[in-house]
């Protein structure tokens, strides 16, 4: 399984076209990010932490809930 930063990552754009694509950016450049986390609690933790680039919490929820998609597809 990859990491939930590995995920994000595909969200990134040069004009990001929405809040997630915004967060990708963001979380890109925030270099203490925890890359290799699939932990809910670690993330969102950090997040509340250094995510002041995150407009609010929801937006992390939001990518949040489509990795978890993503992997029981997959499953």
């Amino acid at each position: 399984m990859s990491s939930f930063y590995h995920y994000l990552m595909t969200f990134r754009h040069p004009k990001p076209k929405d809040k997630i694509s915004k967060f990708a950016n963001d979380a890109y450049l925030d270099h203490s990010f925890p890359k290799n986390s699939t932990d809910y609690d670690e993330l969102s933790n950090y997040l509340e932490l250094n995510g002041s680039y995150l407009e609010n919490m929801s937006v992390f929820d939001e990518a949040w809930e489509k990795y978890v998609q993503l992997i029981e597809q997959k499953h």
